[in-house]
């Protein structure tokens, strides 16, 4: 079992059917953070949205018009203030169902990776450089594999 590191504030804009329990998502978040090496404690908030405010929030903050399957919010300190806050993560309901019917994925590994990867967006990795997102997905794999989930990029 992986130590706890992190205080996860889960909050629902979409309905909660259906959706994995609290405890996965910790659970994702602690192991997220134990394979990034992140031994701090750690504070972060979690929003399951649906498809209109995930579009909103993307369109708003990416200046893409349309609900994508997970958005990052890390925190800005102001410079020499140290607080466990790392930011906010939305995870958008319709869309991570609808990609894992269509990835032929099961759909809570799909949720376990979506939270692994938007605590890595935390914590500062990246994937518009190829190398980053190459150093990015062996990451996201190995923690992954850790929670017992096979390659999310394997076809």
């Amino acid at each position: 079992m992986t130590e706890s590191l992190a205080t996860v504030h889960l909050s629902y804009g979409h309905s909660r059917a259906g959706l994995p329990a609290p405890v996965s998502f910790r659970r994702w978040v602690n192991a997220a953070l134990a394979g990034a090496r992140h031994r701090r404690p750690a504070e972060l908030s979690i929003r399951i949205v649906g498809t209109r405010e995930g579009r909103t929030l993307n369109r708003t903050y990416r200046g893409k018009d349309y609900a994508t399957n997970v958005l990052s919010f890390p925190t800005e300190l102001p410079p020499g203030m140290r607080l466990p806050l790392l930011g906010d993560i939305a995870i958008c309901a319709p869309v991570v169902r609808r990609e894992a019917s269509e990835q032929g994925k099961e759909a809570t590994h799909h949720w376990a990776h979506l939270t692994v990867h938007g605590v890595l967006h935390l914590l500062g990795y990246d994937h518009i450089v190829e190398a980053e997102a190459v150093r990015m997905e062996v990451l996201e794999t190995r923690i992954l594999k850790g929670l017992g989930i096979a390659d999310p990029y394997q076809a």
